[in-house]
């Protein structure tokens, strides 16, 4: 989890520190609460046998209203919501599954892998 959770919060973060004003200091205070926050609240929804299971759970989602966890990680280094919203993009769907991360800008982008294990098609094949 630590890996798909790291990779998670390093591509918000990079979304971040692209759109500018953001100090580096306060950017990487905001990748670790927000790796932190989606290791807590994943903690019970996942599932490296059967990666599916849960993925709704753990769909981190902006759709012209802010993630509750994204906003938690900003409130926790003094980043207001009405911030967030001019830095990040207004539509942004990141799933965060055992063995792959994936994400989508806007309702009708393309889907893009930010992470894949190499494990994840061994298990999946031998039913693990």
């Amino acid at each position: 989890m630590r890996t798909e959770t790291a990779a998670a919060a390093g591509f918000v973060t990079c979304l971040l520190r692209a759109a500018g004003g953001v100090g580096e200091e306060q950017l990487q205070r905001f990748q670790e609460c927000l790796q932190e926050t989606l290791r807590e609240h994943y903690r019970h929804h996942w599932f490296p046998l059967q990666p599916s299971k849960g993925s709704g759970y753990r769909c981190v989602r902006i759709n012209h209203k802010m993630d509750p966890l994204i906003g938690k990680a900003a409130a926790m280094i003094g980043l207001s919501h009405e911030r967030l919203f001019q830095l990040l993009p207004s539509e942004l769907t990141l799933w965060v599954d055992p063995f792959e991360v994936s994400y989508r800008i806007g309702e009708d982008g393309s889907i893009c892998v930010l992470y894949e294990s190499p494990w994840r098609h061994h298990c999946q094949s031998s039913g693990a």
